[in-house]
């Protein structure tokens, strides 16, 4: 790949926030405006393209959890080709870049080229979504950490870390882990867990989002009366006895108990 002599290479990694996008930072727009060219992911709403400059390039890379998508390697490539032929590249990613979004690794390639990069971070859906349902992942005298952790595996399997998440008081949050719901309810459940509250958002901070909020025990009757899918996020931990529905459901299930 040779550069142009008259292009001045960068490629900026951008986090779009969870969904809503007008929860992508000021600094996060500034950079899109000035991109020569963005590729942009799977989960980024599309209103954020509509700040680019008419000479911008957009392109769909689209990459989500447990589904057909670009591939990592492709990606890297496209990223330092357009560098330097274009000029500026924005790599628009859902949430923030460096919590699950391959960010390190992508900056470990562009660096190969000697190419100048720079982040500017975004509201990770971790913090962002729950904190958009009120669900505070630390809380005096209940949470004093919140551990944040993917349920998707390169080999498929739980990550190591929710089996030692599920001894701990920690709020545990789970990204990319709808599909390992049932195994994770078995793992709380086997470790005497079943009245952990529990909560799933999905499509969280759009108009389309959907919430479930129960115990590990009730949950999968809440994910099914709710009509729940992907994409969707995981939060475990007593903390979510803070949502406003919390209390109405634990008195159904006490009436259902008598």
């Amino acid at each position: 790949m040779q550069q142009n002599k008259h292009i001045e290479p960068k490629v900026t990694l951008v986090g779009a926030g969870p969904g809503d996008p007008d929860l992508i930072t000021l600094k996060g727009i500034k950079a899109i405006q000035g991109a020569d060219v963005i590729l942009y992911d799977a989960l980024v709403n599309k209103e954020i393209l509509e700040h680019t400059k008419s000479t911008c390039t957009k392109i769909y890379v689209g990459k989500r959890a447990e589904r057909l998508s670009t591939s990592q390697d492709y990606i890297n490539k496209l990223m330092v080709d357009y560098a330097l032929t274009y000029g500026h590249v924005v790599r628009l990613k859902g949430g923030d870049p460096f919590v699950f979004g391959r960010g390190g690794e992508e900056l470990d390639y562009i660096r190969q080229f000697d190419i100048p990069t720079a982040v500017i971070p975004g509201i990770s859906s971790s913090v962002g979504l729950t904190g958009l349902q009120q669900i505070p992942l630390t809380y005096r005298g209940i949470s004093e950490s919140f551990w944040v952790i993917t349920g998707s595996t390169s080999d498929g399997r739980l990550s190591d870390d929710l089996y030692k998440a599920v001894h701990t008081n920690a709020t545990v949050v789970v990204l990319m882990g709808y599909s390992k719901l049932q195994q994770i309810i078995a793992l709380y459940q086997e470790n005497g867990r079943g009245e952990l509250p529990i909560a799933l958002i999905q499509n969280g901070s759009l108009p389309t989002e959907r919430v479930a909020v129960g115990t590990v025990d009730t949950i999968l009757a809440e994910v099914h009366k709710n009509l729940l899918g992907v994409p969707a996020i995981i939060i475990l931990g007593e903390v979510v006895s803070k949502h406003q529905s919390f209390n109405r459901l634990r008195n159904e299930i006490q009436l259902l108990e008598i």
